[in-house]
């Protein structure tokens, strides 16, 4: 071994200095934080559906009892946004409609949607 220089010798002298490390750590990082973008962005959309299903459901549930007024049925529509893991942000009726909004919070931040439900307004059946 006196007289041969090593692998590892002959590498280094050759200009190869770990670059190659370097750059597969880089490159890791950039994989996992495009992973977590991605993940965030998941989550924003899922807050975003189930604040919408809150507020369908609640605005079908209280317009059931939208004909015994306001506080019936948004009692009503309350009881199924929370159940929904979401918050009655506002309800209101419009005739015969109830108009719910509601809100659900996660990491991404909070989401709300609205939903109106309510009599079909259509023609007389032929007889």
């Amino acid at each position: 071994m006196s007289g041969s220089t090593t692998w590892y010798a002959q590498r280094s002298r050759n200009g190869d200095r770990g670059s190659a490390t370097i750059w597969a750590l880089a490159t890791g990082l950039a994989l996992i934080l495009f992973a977590l973008a991605v993940a965030e962005v998941g989550t924003a959309i899922t807050t975003r559906r189930a604040a919408q299903v809150a507020a369908d459901l609640g605005a079908l549930a209280g317009a059931a009892r939208a004909i015994e007024g306001a506080a019936a049925a948004c009692g009503r529509a309350r009881e199924y946004v929370v159940a929904n893991g979401g918050d009655l942000r506002e309800c209101r009726l419009d005739g015969l409609d109830l108009i719910v909004t509601a809100a659900v919070a996660s990491q991404a931040g909070t989401a709300s949607a609205s939903a109106r439900a309510g009599p079909v307004d259509s023609p007389p059946l032929p007889a």
